[in-house]
């Protein structure tokens, strides 16, 4: 997530340090830089330019502290204007008389039925009953698309069988729902490939009859100033209540976060970080723009880290990591840890781009696929093997590839990504398994 944007940025950042003060000429160098980053970030062109024009403002102002030095100057205007760009975080708005209704549109291919699943599986996991409702009557299977989502996610489903007409499914799910206790009911709208009278006239229908406590429109933060055309439309024929990004995670540029809610004025709320039901996240303006600028999001990482690592094997494993005694078993357990909480890559995005870790490897990420080729790599080791990496020459090298169908490049990748880990919760092992002890640390108190 925003990798180039944060590399370009952390560049323009570079070239002001070691400056004696902050003069105009250094400060129209960083600007372009600056502005040259987020464009290529896919940020909106009015954006960017109100962007620079704030940061100037700002930087030839009174509001510089003259304790900074030039970099850390431009830094802090740069992220006093990016949260100023993306707002204050917007929390989910819900009925004070259950079920709230939340109505997700947007366009065909978005993502929408697959994000109804997750915001019902992020509701379950934060104390609500949500139920499940498509009203895509047109795309062949769509409802049947999201019986199977709503069994994945572990999440109610009204079938709404019997009717192809949206307005009757929504009233026969408002009835299941207040029947069932569920306080929230989620539909899951028909898409378009465009916008068109007649999908917005359906969705206005369904306002009108729902009074939705959300609209919330789903975007492919994929295709960047296309998602915040179609957006913005749509904002301004149905208010939408705030947007979920999708495809976070693949998006190296990540402009349309950044863009959005600037253009239409209405909040980004979640965020899709994975295609794991699992993988969605409550969007915190304060912590992305962190991350934007290599500080990192560590607190973000405490919470997925306390949700999903089991504390006895954490304090185990803080064991092994103060006696140096992190072994390839240990790399195979971590590795399904790790699976729970995201892509390693993701995991390594949410520490601060500084110290040791301003340079750690960029092809730390382990799919689901290379997972199992590692386990074949690490289960086709001995006992002492796994112990002691170091024995490992290029003779049992061989042995260990012919035994799990993999190549001898594979088993030294494995061993590599291995050293590379070791490496890293050595530097930051009180974070991974005692995240509350650790925040001091890591952010140098």
């Amino acid at each position: 997530m925003f990798d180039n944007l944060t590399e370009r940025l952390q560049r323009a950042f570079k070239n002001l340090r070691g400056q004696g003060k902050l003069t105009e000429e250094h400060l129209d160098e960083a600007l372009a830089q600056i502005r040259e980053a987020l464009l290529d970030g896919d940020v909106n062109l009015g954006v960017v330019d109100e962007l620079i024009a704030g940061i100037r403002r700002k930087a030839v102002g009174s509001e510089v502290l003259l304790q900074l030095s030039p970099d850390q100057q431009v830094i802090k205007i740069v992220r006093d204007e990016l949260s100023e760009v993306l707002g204050k975080e917007a929390r989910p708005q819900f009925s004070s008389r259950p079920p709230s209704v939340w109505l997700l549109v947007g366009l065909q291919g978005s993502g929408k039925t697959t994000t109804t699943g997750k915001l019902g599986r992020w509701l379950g996991q934060n104390g609500h009953r949500p139920l499940l409702v498509s009203t895509d009557v047109y795309r062949p299977a769509a409802r049947e698309q999201l019986a199977q989502v709503a069994k994945a996610a572990g999440v109610a489903l009204w079938p709404a069988t019997g009717t192809d007409k949206p307005l009757e499914i929504v009233r026969g799910a408002l009835r299941e729902a207040k029947m069932s206790a569920s306080d929230v009911l989620l539909v899951d709208t028909a898409g378009r490939l465009h916008i068109d009278d007649q999908l917005m006239d359906e969705l206005g229908q369904l306002k009108r009859e729902l009074a939705p406590a959300e609209i919330l429109f789903v975007a492919d933060a994929m295709i960047g100033q296309d998602a915040v055309r179609s957006a913005t439309e749509f904002h301004r024929r149905l208010s939408v209540t705030g947007f979920v990004l999708t495809k976070m995670d693949g998006d190296a540029r990540g402009g349309a976060a950044l863009s959005i809610r600037k253009v239409t004025g209405a909040p980004v709320k979640f965020i899709g970080v994975g295609e794991k039901y699992d993988a969605l996240e409550a969007f915190r303006p304060d912590r992305i723009v962190s991350r934007i600028l290599g500080m990192g999001d560590v607190l973000t990482l405490i919470e997925r880290v306390e949700q999903t690592v089991d504390e006895k094997k954490a304090r185990e494993l803080h064991r092994k990591m103060r006696e140096d005694d992190f072994t390839l078993e240990d790399f195979r357990e971590q590795l399904r840890q790790l699976r729970k909480m995201g892509s390693l890559e993701q995991v390594v995005g949410m520490l601060p781009k500084i110290g040791p870790l301003a340079n750690l490897p960029k092809d730390l990420s382990v799919d689901e696929k290379r997972l199992k080729g590692i386990e074949a790599i690490i289960n086709s080791m001995t006992a002492k093997e796994r112990a002691d990496s170091t024995l490992i020459d290029g003779k049992r090298r061989k042995r260990i590839a012919g035994g799990s169908g993999t190549s001898v490049q594979e088993v030294n990748q494995v061993l590599k990504q291995y050293s590379d880990m070791r490496r890293m919760l050595k530097q930051y092992g009180n974070v991974m398994s005692a995240p509350r002890r650790g925040i001091g640390k890591l952010m140098g108190r």
